[in-house]
């Protein structure tokens, strides 16, 4: 994948981790990730349509995954996509939380464990420095 690519899905994402929204600004002791949606062992490949931009707790928590099961009725469900699903469709956050608002956005949250105490910790922090 060459640097051209890399930098569209970068500016694409806004320098956000398309997953769980954190600014790399914000992660200043580690970089993000250039993500295959579809990973290359499914298949997967270099084209701007199956990258994201991902931290590094996303990018590994995720996996090669495209499935995964609501915490609440063991359903199974696509991973949400950042490039064929909406993120405000899918997820909130409140608080220092984010909250999944479909089964997508449940099953989500809990694959990547987004709500882990460190995590919901860093966010707090970080909306409090930004006064919010």
């Amino acid at each position: 994948m060459d640097a051209a690519v890399r930098e569209l899905v970068r500016e694409r994402a806004s320098r956000r981790c398309e997953y769980c929204r954190l600014l790399q600004a914000d992660a200043a002791f580690f970089t993000f990730h250039i993500e295959h949606i579809r990973a290359r062992q499914h298949r997967g490949s270099d084209d701007p349509a199956n990258l994201a931009l991902a931290c590094p707790d996303c990018n590994a928590f995720k996996g090669p995954n495209l499935t995964t099961y609501t915490p609440d009725t063991d359903e199974q469900v696509a991973v949400f996509n950042p490039r064929e699903h909406s993120w405000e469709e899918h997820f909130e956050i409140r608080g220092a939380e984010i909250i999944g608002l479909t089964p997508i956005g449940r099953a989500t949250v809990a694959l990547l464990h987004m709500n882990e105490d460190e995590r919901i910790e860093m966010r707090a922090e970080l909306l409090a420095d930004k006064g919010l």
